[in-house]
Protein backbone atom coordinates (compact mmCIF):
# COMPACT_ATOMS: atom_id res chain seq x y z
CA UNK A 1 0.00 0.00 0.00
CA UNK A 2 1.72 3.27 -0.90
CA UNK A 3 1.81 6.62 1.19
CA UNK A 4 -0.67 8.12 -0.77
CA UNK A 5 -3.54 5.51 -0.32
CA UNK A 6 -2.73 4.84 3.29
CA UNK A 7 -3.12 9.13 3.66
CA UNK A 8 -6.58 8.43 1.14
CA UNK A 9 -8.38 6.18 4.00
CA UNK A 10 -6.91 7.67 7.14
CA UNK A 11 -8.29 10.83 5.84
CA UNK A 12 -11.51 8.72 4.26
CA UNK A 13 -12.42 7.44 7.98
CA UNK A 14 -11.78 10.92 9.82
CA UNK A 15 -13.79 12.42 7.62
CA UNK A 16 -16.47 9.51 8.02
CA UNK A 17 -16.25 10.12 12.16
CA UNK A 18 -17.14 13.70 11.49
CA UNK A 19 -20.20 12.85 9.45
CA UNK A 20 -21.46 10.38 11.83
CA UNK A 21 -20.46 12.91 14.53
CA UNK A 22 -22.42 15.48 12.80
CA UNK A 23 -25.34 13.01 12.45
CA UNK A 24 -25.00 12.08 16.26
CA UNK A 25 -25.44 15.45 17.18
CA UNK A 26 -28.82 15.60 15.85
CA UNK A 27 -30.10 12.23 16.53
CA UNK A 28 -29.10 12.65 19.71
CA UNK A 29 -30.73 16.33 20.70
CA UNK A 30 -34.21 14.52 19.23
CA UNK A 31 -34.32 12.56 22.32
CA UNK A 32 -31.96 13.86 24.85
CA UNK A 33 -34.28 16.01 26.62
CA UNK A 34 -37.33 13.52 27.43
CA UNK A 35 -35.76 12.51 30.73
CA UNK A 36 -35.24 16.03 31.78
CA UNK A 37 -38.70 17.77 30.85
CA UNK A 38 -40.07 17.28 34.16
CA UNK A 39 -36.90 19.04 36.03
CA UNK A 40 -36.61 22.18 33.55
CA UNK A 41 -40.04 22.59 33.35
CA UNK A 42 -40.52 22.80 37.33
CA UNK A 43 -37.69 25.16 37.00
CA UNK A 44 -38.56 27.47 34.41
CA UNK A 45 -42.58 27.30 35.66
CA UNK A 46 -43.43 26.05 32.10
CA UNK A 47 -45.37 22.44 32.17
CA UNK A 48 -48.11 23.89 29.95
CA UNK A 49 -45.01 25.04 27.61
CA UNK A 50 -43.93 21.31 27.76
CA UNK A 51 -44.98 19.86 24.41
CA UNK A 52 -42.85 22.56 22.24
CA UNK A 53 -39.51 21.68 23.45
CA UNK A 54 -39.87 18.42 21.59
CA UNK A 55 -42.44 19.51 18.57
CA UNK A 56 -40.13 22.96 17.88
CA UNK A 57 -36.82 20.72 17.30
CA UNK A 58 -38.93 18.25 15.31
CA UNK A 59 -40.67 20.75 13.76
CA UNK A 60 -37.84 23.12 12.72
CA UNK A 61 -35.71 20.10 11.21
CA UNK A 62 -38.51 18.49 9.40
CA UNK A 63 -39.33 21.77 7.28
CA UNK A 64 -35.83 22.12 6.47
CA UNK A 65 -34.98 18.92 4.81
CA UNK A 66 -35.71 19.26 1.52
CA UNK A 67 -34.40 22.78 1.51
CA UNK A 68 -30.40 21.49 2.27
CA UNK A 69 -30.83 18.59 0.09
CA UNK A 70 -32.28 21.07 -3.20
CA UNK A 71 -29.68 23.75 -1.71
CA UNK A 72 -26.82 21.26 -1.20
CA UNK A 73 -27.30 19.72 -5.03
CA UNK A 74 -27.28 23.29 -6.31
CA UNK A 75 -24.54 25.15 -4.18
CA UNK A 76 -22.34 22.59 -2.87
CA UNK A 77 -22.74 20.28 0.38
CA UNK A 78 -19.73 21.74 2.49
CA UNK A 79 -20.11 25.05 2.85
CA UNK A 80 -24.07 23.96 3.87
CA UNK A 81 -23.00 21.12 6.34
CA UNK A 82 -20.60 24.00 8.15
CA UNK A 83 -23.65 26.76 7.97
CA UNK A 84 -25.76 23.64 9.72
CA UNK A 85 -23.12 22.80 12.53
CA UNK A 86 -22.59 26.47 13.43
CA UNK A 87 -26.63 27.14 13.46
CA UNK A 88 -26.80 24.22 15.42
CA UNK A 89 -24.44 25.35 17.82
CA UNK A 90 -26.02 28.39 17.80
CA UNK A 91 -29.49 27.06 19.15
CA UNK A 92 -27.65 25.33 21.97
CA UNK A 93 -25.87 28.25 23.13
CA UNK A 94 -29.53 30.09 23.81
CA UNK A 95 -30.96 26.61 25.04
CA UNK A 96 -28.15 26.87 27.95
CA UNK A 97 -28.44 30.44 28.71
CA UNK A 98 -32.10 29.96 28.10
CA UNK A 99 -34.16 32.15 31.78
CA UNK A 100 -37.30 31.15 30.47
CA UNK A 101 -39.84 28.75 28.23
CA UNK A 102 -39.89 30.96 25.88
CA UNK A 103 -35.76 30.97 25.20
CA UNK A 104 -35.89 27.15 25.39
CA UNK A 105 -38.49 26.86 23.34
CA UNK A 106 -36.51 29.60 20.67
CA UNK A 107 -32.75 27.28 21.37
CA UNK A 108 -34.31 23.90 20.30
CA UNK A 109 -35.97 25.62 17.20
CA UNK A 110 -32.99 27.22 16.06
CA UNK A 111 -31.32 24.05 16.85
CA UNK A 112 -33.68 22.09 13.99
CA UNK A 113 -32.69 24.39 11.80
CA UNK A 114 -28.97 22.78 12.04
CA UNK A 115 -30.30 19.15 13.15
CA UNK A 116 -32.08 19.18 9.86
CA UNK A 117 -28.94 19.96 7.87
CA UNK A 118 -26.97 17.66 10.29
CA UNK A 119 -28.77 14.49 8.85
CA UNK A 120 -29.73 15.02 5.61
CA UNK A 121 -25.91 16.70 4.65
CA UNK A 122 -24.23 13.50 6.10
CA UNK A 123 -25.82 11.13 4.10
CA UNK A 124 -25.75 13.17 0.90
CA UNK A 125 -21.70 13.47 1.12
CA UNK A 126 -21.41 10.08 1.39
CA UNK A 127 -23.20 9.54 -1.86
CA UNK A 128 -20.35 12.36 -3.08
CA UNK A 129 -17.27 10.45 -1.95
CA UNK A 130 -17.97 6.88 -1.91
CA UNK A 131 -19.28 4.68 -5.07
CA UNK A 132 -22.79 3.25 -4.30
CA UNK A 133 -21.09 -0.11 -3.86
CA UNK A 134 -18.95 0.90 -1.46
CA UNK A 135 -21.65 2.79 0.12
CA UNK A 136 -23.58 0.24 2.11
CA UNK A 137 -20.83 -0.41 5.01
CA UNK A 138 -20.85 3.41 5.49
CA UNK A 139 -24.88 3.89 5.37
CA UNK A 140 -25.02 0.59 7.50
CA UNK A 141 -22.93 2.50 10.45
CA UNK A 142 -24.92 5.67 10.03
CA UNK A 143 -27.94 3.53 10.82
CA UNK A 144 -26.10 2.30 14.48
CA UNK A 145 -25.92 6.55 15.12
CA UNK A 146 -29.72 6.43 14.76
CA UNK A 147 -30.12 3.30 17.13
CA UNK A 148 -27.35 4.26 19.65
CA UNK A 149 -29.42 8.06 19.86
CA UNK A 150 -32.94 6.44 20.81
CA UNK A 151 -31.26 4.53 24.11
CA UNK A 152 -28.37 6.64 24.79
CA UNK A 153 -29.98 9.91 24.29
CA UNK A 154 -32.89 9.83 27.37
CA UNK A 155 -29.80 8.02 29.76
CA UNK A 156 -27.20 10.84 28.65
CA UNK A 157 -30.57 12.91 29.75
CA UNK A 158 -31.54 11.69 33.16
CA UNK A 159 -27.58 11.38 34.16
CA UNK A 160 -26.66 15.18 33.14
CA UNK A 161 -29.94 16.13 34.82
CA UNK A 162 -29.32 14.52 38.15
CA UNK A 163 -25.11 15.60 37.83
CA UNK A 164 -24.04 18.44 35.94
CA UNK A 165 -27.65 20.03 35.57
CA UNK A 166 -29.81 20.25 32.15
CA UNK A 167 -28.18 22.99 31.03
CA UNK A 168 -25.14 21.03 29.87
CA UNK A 169 -26.97 18.86 27.63
CA UNK A 170 -26.39 22.42 25.50
CA UNK A 171 -22.98 22.95 26.56
CA UNK A 172 -21.95 19.81 25.60
CA UNK A 173 -22.33 20.29 22.17
CA UNK A 174 -20.04 23.12 21.96
CA UNK A 175 -17.14 20.96 21.86
CA UNK A 176 -18.67 18.21 19.85
CA UNK A 177 -19.83 20.73 17.28
CA UNK A 178 -16.19 22.43 16.95
CA UNK A 179 -14.79 19.38 16.38
CA UNK A 180 -17.39 18.26 13.44
CA UNK A 181 -16.46 21.53 11.92
CA UNK A 182 -12.80 21.11 12.38
CA UNK A 183 -12.95 17.49 10.32
CA UNK A 184 -15.17 19.01 7.88
CA UNK A 185 -12.72 22.05 7.25
CA UNK A 186 -9.38 19.65 6.55
CA UNK A 187 -10.79 16.51 5.14
CA UNK A 188 -14.21 16.87 3.21
CA UNK A 189 -13.41 17.57 -0.16
CA UNK A 190 -15.67 17.39 -2.89
CA UNK A 191 -15.67 16.47 -6.56
CA UNK A 192 -15.49 20.27 -8.11
CA UNK A 193 -18.86 20.81 -10.49
CA UNK A 194 -20.02 23.67 -12.59
CA UNK A 195 -20.84 26.69 -10.79
CA UNK A 196 -24.21 28.47 -11.45
CA UNK A 197 -26.05 30.83 -9.96
CA UNK A 198 -28.70 28.95 -8.31
CA UNK A 199 -32.93 29.91 -8.83
CA UNK A 200 -34.05 29.22 -5.50
CA UNK A 201 -37.55 28.66 -4.91
CA UNK A 202 -39.22 31.12 -2.28
CA UNK A 203 -42.39 30.51 -3.01
CA UNK A 204 -41.98 26.22 -2.36
CA UNK A 205 -40.18 27.10 0.31
CA UNK A 206 -43.06 28.95 2.44
CA UNK A 207 -46.01 26.62 0.83
CA UNK A 208 -43.37 24.14 2.39
CA UNK A 209 -42.77 25.25 6.02
CA UNK A 210 -47.38 25.98 6.24
CA UNK A 211 -48.10 22.87 5.04
CA UNK A 212 -45.11 20.66 6.73
CA UNK A 213 -46.20 23.03 10.37
CA UNK A 214 -49.63 21.99 9.96
CA UNK A 215 -49.28 18.18 9.68
CA UNK A 216 -46.68 18.19 12.44
CA UNK A 217 -48.95 20.01 14.68
CA UNK A 218 -52.01 17.83 13.39
CA UNK A 219 -49.85 14.38 14.43
CA UNK A 220 -48.43 16.28 17.90
CA UNK A 221 -51.75 18.20 18.97
CA UNK A 222 -54.09 15.35 17.94
CA UNK A 223 -55.63 13.30 21.09
CA UNK A 224 -53.35 15.09 23.35
CA UNK A 225 -53.81 18.31 23.25
CA UNK A 226 -57.33 18.14 21.34
CA UNK A 227 -59.35 15.54 20.54
CA UNK A 228 -58.82 14.52 16.49
CA UNK A 229 -62.29 15.92 15.70
CA UNK A 230 -62.11 19.01 17.44
CA UNK A 231 -62.25 22.69 15.31
CA UNK A 232 -58.69 22.97 15.94
CA UNK A 233 -57.46 19.70 14.89
CA UNK A 234 -59.47 19.79 11.56
CA UNK A 235 -58.33 23.73 10.48
CA UNK A 236 -54.56 22.30 11.11
CA UNK A 237 -55.64 19.37 8.65
CA UNK A 238 -57.55 21.60 5.79
CA UNK A 239 -54.42 24.11 6.36
CA UNK A 240 -52.24 21.44 4.92
CA UNK A 241 -54.46 19.90 2.27
CA UNK A 242 -54.53 23.41 1.23
CA UNK A 243 -51.07 24.57 1.26
CA UNK A 244 -50.08 21.21 0.14
CA UNK A 245 -52.21 21.66 -3.07
CA UNK A 246 -50.38 25.42 -3.28
CA UNK A 247 -46.80 23.30 -2.93
CA UNK A 248 -47.56 21.02 -5.70
CA UNK A 249 -48.55 23.87 -8.44
CA UNK A 250 -45.59 25.89 -7.22
CA UNK A 251 -43.68 22.79 -7.67
CA UNK A 252 -44.93 22.17 -11.07
CA UNK A 253 -43.77 26.06 -12.12
CA UNK A 254 -41.02 26.27 -10.72
CA UNK A 255 -37.33 26.14 -12.41
CA UNK A 256 -35.54 24.54 -9.44
CA UNK A 257 -38.43 22.75 -6.92
CA UNK A 258 -37.36 21.74 -3.57
CA UNK A 259 -39.04 18.62 -3.81
CA UNK A 260 -39.35 17.80 -7.84
CA UNK A 261 -42.54 16.11 -9.32
CA UNK A 262 -40.48 14.16 -11.44
CA UNK A 263 -39.01 12.12 -8.35
CA UNK A 264 -42.34 10.47 -7.87
CA UNK A 265 -42.00 8.94 -11.62
CA UNK A 266 -39.36 6.69 -9.98
CA UNK A 267 -40.72 3.43 -9.08
CA UNK A 268 -37.87 3.24 -6.68
CA UNK A 269 -38.50 5.81 -4.99
CA UNK A 270 -42.11 5.87 -4.21
CA UNK A 271 -41.72 2.26 -3.30
CA UNK A 272 -39.13 2.79 -0.73
CA UNK A 273 -40.53 5.86 0.34
CA UNK A 274 -43.73 4.64 1.57
CA UNK A 275 -42.18 1.17 2.59
CA UNK A 276 -39.83 3.67 4.89
CA UNK A 277 -42.84 5.52 5.97
CA UNK A 278 -44.62 2.85 7.05
CA UNK A 279 -41.61 1.00 9.17
CA UNK A 280 -40.64 4.65 10.65
CA UNK A 281 -44.55 4.09 12.35
CA UNK A 282 -43.90 0.99 13.86
CA UNK A 283 -39.84 1.95 14.91
CA UNK A 284 -40.96 5.25 16.99
CA UNK A 285 -44.34 3.60 18.02
CA UNK A 286 -42.19 0.57 19.41
CA UNK A 287 -39.04 3.10 20.89
CA UNK A 288 -41.72 6.00 22.05
CA UNK A 289 -44.04 3.74 24.44
CA UNK A 290 -42.18 0.45 25.12
CA UNK A 291 -40.11 2.46 28.14
CA UNK A 292 -43.12 3.22 29.44
CA UNK A 293 -44.38 -0.17 29.50
CA UNK A 294 -41.50 -1.56 30.69
CA UNK A 295 -41.68 1.05 34.00
CA UNK A 296 -45.47 0.37 34.55
CA UNK A 297 -45.89 -3.36 34.10
CA UNK A 298 -42.29 -4.44 35.26
CA UNK A 299 -41.62 -2.56 37.93
CA UNK A 300 -38.58 -1.05 36.32
CA UNK A 301 -37.10 2.49 37.45
CA UNK A 302 -36.80 5.16 34.38
CA UNK A 303 -32.75 4.31 34.28
CA UNK A 304 -33.31 0.60 34.05
CA UNK A 305 -36.08 0.41 31.38
CA UNK A 306 -33.61 2.66 29.18
CA UNK A 307 -31.15 0.20 29.48
CA UNK A 308 -33.69 -2.82 28.87
CA UNK A 309 -33.68 -1.38 25.02
CA UNK A 310 -30.11 -2.29 24.74
CA UNK A 311 -30.97 -5.29 22.92
CA UNK A 312 -32.75 -3.31 20.26
CA UNK A 313 -29.94 -0.60 19.89
CA UNK A 314 -27.39 -3.43 19.56
CA UNK A 315 -29.36 -5.27 17.41
CA UNK A 316 -29.57 -2.69 15.44
CA UNK A 317 -26.13 -1.42 15.40
CA UNK A 318 -24.75 -4.86 14.67
CA UNK A 319 -27.39 -5.78 11.82
CA UNK A 320 -27.50 -2.17 10.17
CA UNK A 321 -23.08 -2.59 9.70
CA UNK A 322 -23.14 -6.21 8.65
CA UNK A 323 -25.75 -5.52 6.00
CA UNK A 324 -23.97 -3.14 4.88
CA UNK A 325 -20.47 -4.83 4.43
CA UNK A 326 -22.76 -7.54 2.94
CA UNK A 327 -23.96 -5.15 0.08
CA UNK A 328 -20.65 -3.34 -0.55
CA UNK A 329 -19.45 -7.22 -1.11
CA UNK A 330 -22.09 -8.90 -3.22
CA UNK A 331 -23.65 -5.84 -4.65
CA UNK A 332 -27.00 -7.39 -3.72
CA UNK A 333 -29.29 -5.86 -1.60
CA UNK A 334 -33.00 -5.92 -2.54
CA UNK A 335 -33.94 -8.64 -0.13
CA UNK A 336 -32.86 -6.99 2.92
CA UNK A 337 -35.67 -4.49 2.72
CA UNK A 338 -37.97 -6.73 2.18
CA UNK A 339 -36.98 -9.46 4.70
CA UNK A 340 -36.30 -6.76 7.64
CA UNK A 341 -39.83 -5.80 7.44
CA UNK A 342 -41.05 -9.38 7.76
CA UNK A 343 -38.70 -9.55 11.03
CA UNK A 344 -40.61 -6.16 11.97
CA UNK A 345 -43.97 -7.68 11.94
CA UNK A 346 -42.87 -11.07 13.70
CA UNK A 347 -41.37 -8.88 16.43
CA UNK A 348 -44.80 -7.02 16.70
CA UNK A 349 -46.48 -10.14 16.81
CA UNK A 350 -44.70 -11.48 19.53
CA UNK A 351 -44.48 -8.21 21.48
CA UNK A 352 -48.40 -8.35 21.01
CA UNK A 353 -48.77 -11.00 22.96
CA UNK A 354 -46.97 -10.01 25.98
CA UNK A 355 -47.89 -10.20 29.89
CA UNK A 356 -47.22 -9.10 32.73
CA UNK A 357 -45.83 -12.15 33.84
CA UNK A 358 -43.91 -12.57 30.81
CA UNK A 359 -40.10 -12.78 31.92
CA UNK A 360 -38.70 -9.61 31.31
CA UNK A 361 -35.42 -11.24 29.26
CA UNK A 362 -37.81 -12.60 27.06
CA UNK A 363 -38.83 -9.39 26.66
CA UNK A 364 -35.62 -8.27 26.01
CA UNK A 365 -35.44 -10.92 22.96
CA UNK A 366 -38.38 -9.76 21.47
CA UNK A 367 -37.14 -6.51 20.89
CA UNK A 368 -33.59 -7.59 19.31
CA UNK A 369 -35.99 -9.16 17.05
CA UNK A 370 -37.06 -6.15 15.88
CA UNK A 371 -33.83 -4.00 15.91
CA UNK A 372 -32.63 -6.47 13.86
CA UNK A 373 -35.86 -6.40 11.61
CA UNK A 374 -34.60 -2.38 11.50
CA UNK A 375 -31.10 -2.87 11.18
CA UNK A 376 -31.95 -4.72 7.77
CA UNK A 377 -34.22 -2.09 6.36
CA UNK A 378 -33.96 1.90 7.14
CA UNK A 379 -30.46 2.58 5.78
CA UNK A 380 -30.80 0.97 3.13
CA UNK A 381 -33.70 2.31 1.64
CA UNK A 382 -31.52 5.28 1.67
CA UNK A 383 -28.88 3.27 -0.37
CA UNK A 384 -31.41 2.76 -2.99
CA UNK A 385 -32.85 6.11 -3.05
CA UNK A 386 -29.19 7.37 -3.65
CA UNK A 387 -28.66 4.56 -6.26
CA UNK A 388 -31.51 5.16 -8.03
CA UNK A 389 -30.71 9.00 -8.94
CA UNK A 390 -27.58 11.03 -10.84
CA UNK A 391 -25.41 12.06 -8.35
CA UNK A 392 -26.47 16.13 -9.06
CA UNK A 393 -29.90 14.84 -7.74
CA UNK A 394 -28.78 12.77 -4.14
CA UNK A 395 -29.15 15.48 -1.87
CA UNK A 396 -32.86 16.23 -2.95
CA UNK A 397 -33.88 12.66 -3.29
CA UNK A 398 -31.81 12.00 -0.27
CA UNK A 399 -34.13 14.92 1.88
CA UNK A 400 -37.32 13.95 0.27
CA UNK A 401 -37.41 10.49 1.00
CA UNK A 402 -36.25 11.30 4.65
CA UNK A 403 -38.93 14.11 4.97
CA UNK A 404 -41.84 11.79 4.15
CA UNK A 405 -40.30 9.58 6.60
CA UNK A 406 -39.88 11.69 9.26
CA UNK A 407 -43.99 12.65 8.91
CA UNK A 408 -45.30 9.29 8.48
CA UNK A 409 -43.64 8.45 12.05
CA UNK A 410 -44.54 11.95 13.55
CA UNK A 411 -48.38 11.51 12.58
CA UNK A 412 -47.79 7.54 13.06
CA UNK A 413 -46.50 7.91 16.57
CA UNK A 414 -49.16 10.48 17.46
CA UNK A 415 -51.88 8.23 16.30
CA UNK A 416 -50.63 5.22 18.69
CA UNK A 417 -49.96 7.48 21.77
CA UNK A 418 -53.38 8.68 21.37
CA UNK A 419 -54.89 4.91 21.14
CA UNK A 420 -52.61 3.93 24.01
CA UNK A 421 -53.55 6.93 26.24
CA UNK A 422 -57.25 6.67 25.39
CA UNK A 423 -57.17 3.13 25.76
CA UNK A 424 -55.11 3.32 29.42
CA UNK A 425 -57.71 5.68 31.17
CA UNK A 426 -60.57 3.49 29.55
CA UNK A 427 -59.33 0.44 31.32
CA UNK A 428 -58.46 2.55 34.48
CA UNK A 429 -61.68 3.96 35.27
CA UNK A 430 -63.24 0.00 34.71
CA UNK A 431 -60.82 -1.93 36.58
CA UNK A 432 -60.41 0.48 39.39
CA UNK A 433 -62.70 0.69 42.49
CA UNK A 434 -65.23 3.87 41.44
CA UNK A 435 -64.51 7.24 42.89
CA UNK A 436 -61.59 6.24 44.84
CA UNK A 437 -58.65 7.97 45.33
CA UNK A 438 -56.74 6.04 43.13
CA UNK A 439 -59.20 6.33 40.53
CA UNK A 440 -58.92 10.17 41.03
CA UNK A 441 -55.05 9.94 40.76
CA UNK A 442 -55.21 7.80 37.89
CA UNK A 443 -53.45 10.93 35.73
CA UNK A 444 -50.30 11.00 37.98
CA UNK A 445 -49.69 7.29 38.08
CA UNK A 446 -45.76 6.78 38.38
CA UNK A 447 -44.04 3.47 38.86
CA UNK A 448 -43.26 4.25 42.58
CA UNK A 449 -46.56 5.05 43.49
CA UNK A 450 -48.31 1.94 41.50
CA UNK A 451 -45.82 -0.16 43.54
CA UNK A 452 -46.73 1.08 46.82
CA UNK A 453 -50.60 -0.32 46.58
CA UNK A 454 -52.53 -2.89 48.06
CA UNK A 455 -51.84 -6.43 45.58
CA UNK A 456 -55.42 -6.19 43.67
CA UNK A 457 -54.70 -2.41 42.67
CA UNK A 458 -51.58 -2.55 41.86
CA UNK A 459 -52.60 -5.87 39.28
CA UNK A 460 -55.17 -4.09 37.88
CA UNK A 461 -53.28 -0.75 37.03
CA UNK A 462 -50.07 -3.29 35.37
CA UNK A 463 -52.88 -4.88 33.40
CA UNK A 464 -54.47 -2.24 32.14
CA UNK A 465 -51.04 -0.63 30.93
CA UNK A 466 -50.24 -4.33 29.25
CA UNK A 467 -53.90 -4.17 27.71
CA UNK A 468 -53.66 -0.97 26.72
CA UNK A 469 -50.52 -1.17 24.83
CA UNK A 470 -49.68 -5.00 23.11
CA UNK A 471 -53.13 -4.89 20.84
CA UNK A 472 -51.68 -1.95 19.03
CA UNK A 473 -48.68 -3.79 18.46
CA UNK A 474 -50.53 -6.28 16.69
CA UNK A 475 -52.16 -3.61 14.68
CA UNK A 476 -48.95 -2.38 13.11
CA UNK A 477 -48.18 -5.89 12.20
CA UNK A 478 -49.61 -5.43 8.56
CA UNK A 479 -47.45 -2.26 8.00
CA UNK A 480 -44.33 -4.49 8.23
CA UNK A 481 -46.50 -6.76 6.03
CA UNK A 482 -47.26 -4.20 3.14
CA UNK A 483 -44.07 -2.81 3.29
CA UNK A 484 -42.84 -6.17 2.12
CA UNK A 485 -44.89 -6.65 -0.38
CA UNK A 486 -44.07 -3.56 -1.81
CA UNK A 487 -40.42 -3.85 -1.65
CA UNK A 488 -40.89 -6.53 -3.38
CA UNK A 489 -41.22 -4.66 -6.34
CA UNK A 490 -38.44 -2.73 -6.24
CA UNK A 491 -35.64 -2.90 -9.44
CA UNK A 492 -32.47 -4.25 -7.97
CA UNK A 493 -30.54 -1.83 -10.12
CA UNK A 494 -26.54 -2.25 -10.32
CA UNK A 495 -25.04 -0.73 -7.72
CA UNK A 496 -22.51 1.87 -9.46
CA UNK A 497 -18.73 1.38 -8.67
CA UNK A 498 -17.81 4.99 -10.12
CA UNK A 499 -18.55 8.14 -8.31
CA UNK A 500 -20.61 9.74 -10.85
CA UNK A 501 -18.38 13.12 -12.78
CA UNK A 502 -15.25 11.96 -11.30
CA UNK A 503 -11.91 12.63 -13.32
CA UNK A 504 -8.77 11.33 -13.52
CA UNK A 505 -6.66 12.45 -10.44
CA UNK A 506 -3.80 14.19 -10.74
CA UNK A 507 -0.38 12.80 -8.77
CA UNK A 508 -0.07 14.10 -5.35
CA UNK A 509 3.56 15.74 -4.70
CA UNK A 510 4.50 13.48 -7.78
CA UNK A 511 3.21 10.41 -6.17
CA UNK A 512 0.30 8.60 -7.14
CA UNK A 513 -3.18 9.36 -8.10
CA UNK A 514 -5.78 9.88 -5.18
CA UNK A 515 -8.36 7.46 -5.06
CA UNK A 516 -11.69 7.39 -3.19
CA UNK A 517 -12.45 4.01 -2.18
CA UNK A 518 -10.88 2.63 -5.34
CA UNK A 519 -12.07 4.97 -8.18
CA UNK A 520 -10.14 7.87 -9.45
CA UNK A 521 -11.56 11.36 -8.52
CA UNK A 522 -10.10 14.60 -8.97
CA UNK A 523 -7.33 15.49 -6.28
CA UNK A 524 -8.26 19.48 -7.50
CA UNK A 525 -12.06 19.16 -6.11
CA UNK A 526 -13.53 22.53 -5.20
CA UNK A 527 -13.58 22.87 -1.56
CA UNK A 528 -17.40 24.05 -0.71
Amino acid sequence: MTPTVQRKESGMLLLFVGLMLSMLLAALNQMILSTALPTIVGELNGVDQMLWVITGYILSATIVMPIYGKLGDLMGRKSLLLLAIAIFMAGSVVGALAPNMEWLIAGRAVQGLGGGGLMILSQAIIADVVPARERGKYMGAMGGVFAFASVAGPLLGGWFTEGPGWRWMFWINMPLGVLAIVVVLFFLHLPSRERVRPRIDVAGMILLALATTSLVLVGTWGGTEYPWLSPQILALAAAAVVTGGLFVTAERRAAEPILPLNLFRERNFVLTTVGGLMIGVTMFGAIGYLPTYLQMVTGASATNAGLLMIPMMGALILVSTGSGVVVSRTGRYKWMPIAGSLIVSVALLLLSGLEPTTPVWLTCIYIAIMGAGLGLSMQILVLIVQNTFPNRMVGTATASNNYFRQIGATLGSAVVGSLFTSRVAELLSERLPAGGAVEAGANSLTPEVVRSFPEAIHLAIIESYNDALTPLFLYMVPLGVIAAILLCFVHEKPLSTVIEGAQPAQAVDGGDPLRVEGEVVNTAAEKR
